[in-house]
Formats: structure tokens, C-alpha cells, sequence
């Protein structure tokens, strides 16, 4: 006599099943899919078991269920990597750890950005630059300079890489901004930063972005109390 499935063996073969749905029929963020009666009759299971597989998915954005309107696929399907939003806020000695991780992997994604940019990358570094000189009460869409100079470097398991620290870890990314002393340098660093990936002078991007990122380190580290 065989065995019933475990709960934990048939959630994930549901998931793995949602996911070729959403694969063969090519379907992208934004598009609907069936309705949760309908993948119940389609994977032969009950609606509330299609349900916990669907909130699976749903944690990491895979799928959107909004209610009175339908299922979703989400912005997250296709991410390769994922950061954790449920992680414990970082010890001293891992908000330096952060900032050496971003030293270590941001000069390169600079350079990929200033052989790589596209008009449409460059008009958002350029808005992200000037984000840092708005009014507190400007409501227009905040982007972040980083982020966007990680989109336009071409490589997406990069910019995940970066967009994953920076959106997981935002609240010691606001502490890491809260402590630039100097903030017309720091506008002007990102300024210098988007000339070089505008003219594509990849060294000369890697250099600066080098440069930004050092600076950051020796204020986070000396506000730590650590050693330079």
C-alpha cells in the first residue's frame, strides 16, 4: 500500500508546477493567471492546499494575489537571487562588512556600466544623482544612484547582488547614509561617477566609483569605533 504524499512533498511539487505553468506559457509580471478553482481542478488538489502553494510563491513575489481582482505574476519571477527581509539587524562588525562587500564588487559593476549604458540608464543615474539635492518634501520618485548604476552595468545577477543588499539591508543603508558628513562631496562624487559611465571611460568609473566607496568605509568605520 503506498503512502499519501507529505504536506511538505506535494506544496513543492505545486510550486514547481505553478512556476512551468507561468514558464511554458511565457507569461511575464503583470499577466493573470488562472483562477485558484481552476488550478485546483487543474493540479487535482483542493482549493486551500493551491492556496498555500500559491503564498509561497507569493513571499518571494512570484505571484500576486490581489483580492477581487485575480492572480498575478509578479516582478520576482524572474529574480535569480533573493534577499532575506526577515534577517536581524547587522553587529557593527557587519555593517563594515557590507560596506568592505560593496567596495569589493561595485568599482567592477561601474566599469560594466560605462561599456554597457544604455540612453535609458543614463537618464536614470542622472536622476538618481539628482535625487540627493530634492527638497524633503519632493514627492517625486526617489532612485537610488547605486542601484541604478548596478542596472546599467548589463549583468543581472549582479545588479540582484547589489539590489538584494540594498533592499534587504535598508535599514543600516539609511544608518550608512545618515553618517556622510559631507554631502555636497558625496553629490559630486555621484556626478563624477556618471560622467565617466557617460563617456564610457570604464578605468576612470572604476576608479571613482573605488574612490566613493573608501571614503564611506573610513566614516563608518571610525563612527564604529573601529580601526581604518
Amino acid at each position: 500500500m503506498s503512502q499519501a504524499p507529505q504536506a511538505g512533498g506535494l506544496s513543492d511539487r505545486l510550486v514547481d508546477g505553478l512556476l512551468d505553468l507561468i514558464s511554458e506559457g511565457r507569461l511575464g509580471p503583470g499577466d493573470s493567471l488562472p483562477t485558484v478553482r481552476e488550478l485546483a481542478q487543474r493540479f487535482a488538489v483542493t482549493t486551500p492546499t493551491i492556496r498555500e502553494a500559491l503564498r509561497r510563491l507569493q513571499t518571494t513575489d512570484a505571484v500576486r494575489m490581489r483580492h477581487g481582482s485575480g492572480i498575478y505574476v509578479g516582478d520576482g519571477i524572474n529574480r535569480m537571487l533573493m534577499p532575506n527581509p526577515n534577517s536581524t539587524p547587522l553587529k557593527d562588525e557587519h555593517i563594515i562588512q557590507l560596506v568592505e562587500a560593496r567596495l569589493t564588487i561595485e568599482p567592477g559593476i561601474a566599469a560594466l556600466a560605462a561599456a554597457h549604458r544604455s540612453d535609458d540608464d543614463l537618464e536614470r543615474l542622472a536622476r538618481a544623482a539628482d535625487t540627493a539635492k530634492r527638497a524633503a518634501d519632493d514627492n517625486r520618485p526617489k532612485l537610488n544612484f547605486h542601484r541604478e548604476l548596478a542596472a546599467a552595468c548589463g549583468n543581472q545577477v549582479l545588479f540582484e547582488v547589489v539590489d538584494s543588499l540594498l533592499a534587504a539591508r535598508s535599514r543600516e543603508q539609511r544608518a550608512l547614509r545618515a553618517q556622510i558628513e559631507n554631502r555636497t562631496r558625496d553629490y559630486d562624487q555621484h556626478v563624477a561617477i556618471f560622467l565617466a559611465v557617460e563617456a564610457g571611460d570604464a578605468e576612470l568609473a572604476r576608479q571613482l566609483t573605488e574612490q566613493h566607496l573608501r571614503e564611506l568605509r573610513t566614516t563608518v568605520t571610525r563612527h564604529l569605533g573601529g580601526n581604518e
